[in-house]
This record gives C-alpha cells, sequence and structure tokens, in this order.
C-alpha cells in the first residue's frame, strides 16, 4: 500500500508538531497526565510511522526523535535524529536535538560533539554556545564552560536570567571566574 500523498503528509507534520508542541508547553510533571503525554507521543509516532519518503522525511524523522525524547526514550530517539541530521546536515535544530538526547544518554562527549556539528553551521546562535557551556561544565572542563557561557552572555545577554536554576552549571558554580561572569550587569 503506498504512503499518503503530499498534502496528507503535510496535514501529517502539522498535527504531530501540534500534538508535541502541547508537551512542550506543559514539560512540569503533573501539568499533563504521564498516561496523556504517553498517548499523545505514541499517536505521534504512529502517524510519522506513515511517511517514508517525500519533501517532508526530514522533518517527520525529527518529529519523531522529539516524540521519543518526550517519552524518555533518548537512547532510541537517536536513530531517526541522526537519519534527519544525514538528510539535513545544515539543521541547527536536528544537531541541538541529538546533543539534547546524548546528554540525557549519558554521553555528554557525544552531547558536545553534536553541538559543535551545530556551531559549526551558525556559530553566531545564543543556545548553541549556552549548551555548550552546560555540557562542558558537566565534563568537567571549567574553562570551556566559562568561555563557552561568556559567547552565550554576549550574543544574547537574556541567557544570564537562566544561569541560576540550571543545575548543569552547579560544577562550577563556586568558580571565581563563574561568578564574576554571571555577575556582570549586561
Amino acid at each position: 500500500m503506498p504512503g499518503p500523498n503530499r498534502i496528507r503528509r503535510q496535514q501529517i507534520i502539522r498535527e504531530v508538531e501540534g500534538y508535541l508542541e502541547l508537551l512542550e508547553l506543559f514539560p512540569e510533571p503533573g501539568a499533563v497526565r504521564p498516561e496523556n503525554r504517553e498517548r499523545i507521543a505514541r499517536r505521534s509516532l504512529q502517524l510519522l510511522d506513515r511517511i517514508e519518503a517525500g519533501d517532508e522525511r526530514t522533518q517527520a524523522l525529527h518529529l519523531k526523535g522529539l516524540a521519543l525524547r518526550s517519552l524518555g526514550r533518548f537512547v532510541e530517539a537517536l536513530a531517526p535524529l541522526k537519519e534527519a541530521a544525514e538528510l539535513d546536515p545544515q539543521n541547527i535544530h536536528i544537531w541541538l536535538t541529538i546533543g539534547w538526547c546524548q546528554k540525557r544518554a549519558g554521553r555528554i562527549d557525544l552531547a558536545i560533539e553534536s553541538l559543535e556539528e551545530a556551531l559549526q553551521i551558525d556559530p553566531a546562535e545564543a543556545i548553541i554556545h549556552y549548551n555548550l557551556a552546560c555540557y562542558w561544565s558537566l565534563a568537567g572542563n571549567r574553562e570551556h564552560a566559562l568561555e563557552f557561557l561568556h559567547h552565550a552572555l554576549q550574543i544574547d545577554p537574556n541567557y544570564r536570567d537562566l544561569v541560576d536554576g540550571e543545575s548543569d552549571f552547579d560544577p562550577i558554580r563556586n568558580d571565581p571566574g563563574f561568578q564574576a561572569l554571571t555577575s556582570m550587569i549586561a
């Protein structure tokens, strides 16, 4: 049986984007009942499995990775995300999602590699620098963490508002360089 036509594939993409946006809007525990969160993510995966080819393939793979991520299946999410990155290697959002999943899969080294790919594509994107600062902090490299945090804050000073609540910086939080950097007035 052939897959859905182009218009139906686009409708599926929009439907899944809506489902995943709903989950992103309410990420806190209890905001969406766990059984509903799982049902929404599983429904998204079922819909995305219908898209096997076409212009929407890369987007469908990325969304599949996001749906698996929302289920906490970080390692499993990496396969569709890596395939999406092969199809669209210039998409920093895919690389960011790969890094996010690698971190949660306990592979900080691979998370850093993924974000370094994104950095090659768009070195002016603050979120890449900020996440690299987080990952280098967790990896125990204070110097790199401070360097990337400094760049993130130069690009977008609003990231300073996130630092206090970011547990990834706990390994370097008491470092004088970190304290000096995060206490600077924008």
